[in-house]
């Protein structure tokens, strides 16, 4: 008799648990319908990116990325307020200069200032290379007394081996992060960074970059891919050329700036709350359009479509556009210390800033029955070609909520073209795809709903 209850048991638990999953199999179907048919996101970021343009922190159009995310969430009916935050104020000023100097020859590359650099005097830097490919290579010269006076050339390109470019990405952007510092360290004059990007162009990829307190500050610049080629290529010819690079950039007092939070109440735990967000801000070049704009109008039409097609919210979710990713995360610490200070139980948090291309999946970072719990989800998503779920980076803007014990989820669409455009002139709305964007809109929206519904427990 026993063994006839625990078989119907089982049975009952297994059709329940069937019907379960057909049912959330519908609502999702229902919510990428309704996305890939309405596509808003595209619509949304030609606003962002063609009527106001790249955002820095503390610019006149960071202010106005700022009135649109609120005025266009309160259109949709969410419950909209601004959360404020000081931000850095760096500006480029005139556009960059750079030269390599060959004997009598002189040939213009082109170059962008790294984000934070000190400006160069007005007649800019001038002096010898030393190129490297890694601080092995520099300490080494360092120690043969080869650096001081010298302009080092920090000649890394991203491994095209890596099929996840961000590895890619992980690695070699530490020359531009630390490059200045190191090569100061030594007594060189200026530092020049290879672009980190994907590409081989004549476009430069610009980025933030960081000083010590302790150690001389020094202009630093990155050059294009193309640009680095050769001047690599004819410092072999020539050992002695020079390289001669002006920019007049200017850091002032820091700024009031804002996040913009739209929230939807949740039915049943309306105290357990999702976030989901981009970042507002973008570097001076460009138009900010995968970087980040891509991420900010996503978590607009996530919860956008969880609304408009009536699907009950058993939590509350919240769309962040965080202000100051790009060089300082100011927005994202603003964000976390008044969670913390509210005791807010954030359980996650999804960020979406690797791009507006196809959607592959997520990366999960948080504890591990956490983690579990949202995994069992993964083949609801496998009609849709985005079940590449594995345990990962969550973002920039949601790190800072890891001490709340938030699950921290980063949105992965394919990384293959994202380094031909971040952090350049490239990275402009026409470079976006309308239905990728949705795409991804939606694998976010269909993963709410399901921690909506069930939670992370």
């Amino acid at each position: 008799m026993r063994k006839l209850i625990l078989i119907i048991s089982l049975v009952f638990g297994i059709a329940i648990h069937t019907k379960s999953q057909s049912l959330d199999s519908i609502a999702i179907r229902r919510i990428y319908n309704t996305t890939l048919a309405e596509q808003k996101s595209s619509q949304w970021l030609g606003q962002l990116c063609l009527n106001i343009g790249h955002r820095l922190s503390g610019s006149q159009q960071a202010e106005q990325a700022v009135n649109w995310a609120d005025s266009l969430m309160n259109s949709l009916s969410f419950d909209v307020y601004k959360q404020e935050c000081m931000v850095p104020v760096w500006v480029r000023g005139a556009e960059e200069q750079a030269w390599i100097i060959s004997g009598n020859n002189k040939i213009e590359v082109p170059v962008l200032a790294l984000g934070g650099s000190i400006s160069t005097p007005p007649n800019g830097i001038r002096g010898k290379i030393v190129e490297v490919k890694n601080f092995e290579e520099l300490d080494k010269l360092a120690d043969l007394g080869q650096v001081n006076g010298k302009i080092v050339f920090y000649n890394t390109p991203m491994d095209q081996t890596k099929i996840n470019t961000f590895e890619a990405y992980g690695e070699a952007v530490r020359y531009r992060w630390a490059g200045a510092i190191r090569a100061a360290g030594y007594g060189a004059i200026g530092a020049v960074v290879r672009s980190v990007t994907t590409a081989l162009d004549d476009i430069p990829h610009t980025g933030t970059m960081g000083y010590s307190d302790t150690i001389k500050k020094i202009p630093s610049c990155a050059i294009s891919s193309k640009g680095a080629e050769t001047l690599s290529r004819l410092r072999r010819g020539n050992p002695n050329l020079e390289f001669l690079f002006q920019f007049q950039t200017k850091t002032h007092p820091d700024a009031k700036s804002y996040n913009v939070i739209g929230e939807l109440k949740g039915t049943e735990k309306p105290d357990e709350i999702i976030v989901v967000g981009g970042h507002l801000d973008s570097w001076d070049v460009g138009q900010g359009a995968h970087d980040d704009g891509a991420g900010c109008v996503q978590a607009i039409e996530a919860l956008y479509v969880l609304k408009s097609l009536g699907i009950p919210l058993k939590r509350t979710v919240r769309a962040v556009m965080f202000m100051n990713e790009e060089n300082g995360s100011r927005g994202g610490k603003k964000f976390a210390e008044v969670a913390k200070l509210k005791n807010e139980k954030i359980i996650a948090a999804i960020e979406s800033d690797a791009g507006g291309h196809v959607p592959r999946g997520f990366g999960f970072k948080g504890d591990s029955a956490k983690v579990a719990a949202v995994m069992k989800y993964k083949e609801l998503f496998t009609p849709y070609m985005t079940d590449y779920w594995k345990p990962g980076y969550g973002g920039e803007d949601i790190r800072h909520l890891e001490d709340l014990g938030t699950l921290l989820i980063g949105f992965h669409p394919d990384s293959q073209r994202y380094f031909d455009y971040h952090h350049s002139a490239n990275d402009t709305f026409d470079k976006v795809n309308s239905r990728e964007l949705a795409l991804g809109s939606a694998t976010m929206a269909a993963l709410i709903f399901l921690i909506s519904q069930y939670g992370v427990d």
